[in-house]
């Protein structure tokens, strides 16, 4: 089964924020990667940590897209560069695919990130 693929336009706005060179690789590995197996955890496809975000994470060398499956169809909701081992999106460092606040975790993991 072919999963659709869409961008939120937050996403398509950081995603035209990069040079051609790697949208054109985001594109392909987009196309390799999440059109047909897109849950499938793989070096590439990542399943992240529970948060109010984004379900899932391609890496495409220092290239990030966070994204969600929804039945059939792929959710790209944000697209950065990572850093070190910070997520930078628009030349900011972005927190919101990161766990919960240890104090609203409930019963979460523990929020020692050391």
């Amino acid at each position: 089964m072919a999963y659709h693929i869409s961008i939120t336009a937050d996403a398509e706005f950081q995603w035209r924020s990069l040079p051609a060179r790697q949208q054109r690789l985001l594109e392909a590995a987009i196309q390799a990667r999440l059109v047909h197996q897109p849950t499938t955890p793989t070096k590439a496809v990542k399943k992240l940590r529970p948060n109010p975000f984004a379900e899932y994470e391609l890496r495409v060398g220092d290239l990030r897209v966070l994204y969600n499956v929804e039945e059939t169809e792929v959710v790209l909701v944000v697209v950065g560069r990572k850093v070190g081992n910070k997520l930078i999106v628009k030349g900011a460092e972005f927190h919101g695919h990161q766990d919960y606040p240890p104090e609203s975790a409930g019963d979460g993991p523990s929020g020692d990130s050391g």
